[in-house]
């Protein structure tokens, strides 16, 4: 069994904890130290006080539960942010964007309106733009219509009535 010096235990036990922490087994392949010693040496320096605890042994809080008013106040809070001003919104109140994301998905599909925005060729669109073609088939045959009555009466000025005859034949 090799003797390893304190720097060399204290140097690895950092590498042990911390936000980019290794595992004790990944460490053990790495440097070639038993897995056993390098926990051994952890648990050592924790019980004298000389590390934190690991994020494991932490007491984490209970994650928030949300009401739906307080859903809605988020939400209506986070509807105009973008970029920089979102994401220090979301930190601020402790929430991810992919909560944020379900959160508005959650809240659309409860008032029945769709998520996102409407595909060009949903339903109501498709009937919008027959609607649309009726209505501009309709004004273009009243248009032809209201032309072809101007230039009847201006036929009926210029030849006088329809009930006389214009041809010499029909004449008596």
């Amino acid at each position: 069994m090799a003797e390893y010096s304190a720097a060399i235990k204290a140097r690895l036990v950092q590498r042990l904890v911390g936000p980019q922490a290794v595992s004790a087994t990944a460490l053990a392949h790495e440097v070639g130290v038993s897995q056993e010693s390098l926990s051994r040496w952890l648990r050592a320096a924790r019980s004298v006080g000389e590390m934190p605890p690991s994020n494991k042994q932490q007491q984490r809080p209970p994650k928030p539960q949300w009401t739906g008013a307080e859903k809605l106040r988020v939400l209506t809070e986070a509807a105009g942010l973008t970029g920089s001003d979102l994401g220090a919104f979301l930190r601020r109140e402790g929430l991810h964007e992919v909560q944020l994301t379900a959160w508005r998905t959650a809240a659309e599909t409860a008032l029945g309106a769709p998520a996102g925005p409407r595909p060009r060729g949903s339903p109501e669109a498709q009937r919008i733009r027959a609607l649309e073609r009726e209505l501009r088939r309709k004004e273009q045959a009243r248009a032809e219509t209201a032309a072809l009555r101007v230039l009847k009466k201006k036929v009926q000025a210029i030849w006088g009535d329809e009930a006389e005859p214009t041809d010499p034949r029909n004449a008596r």
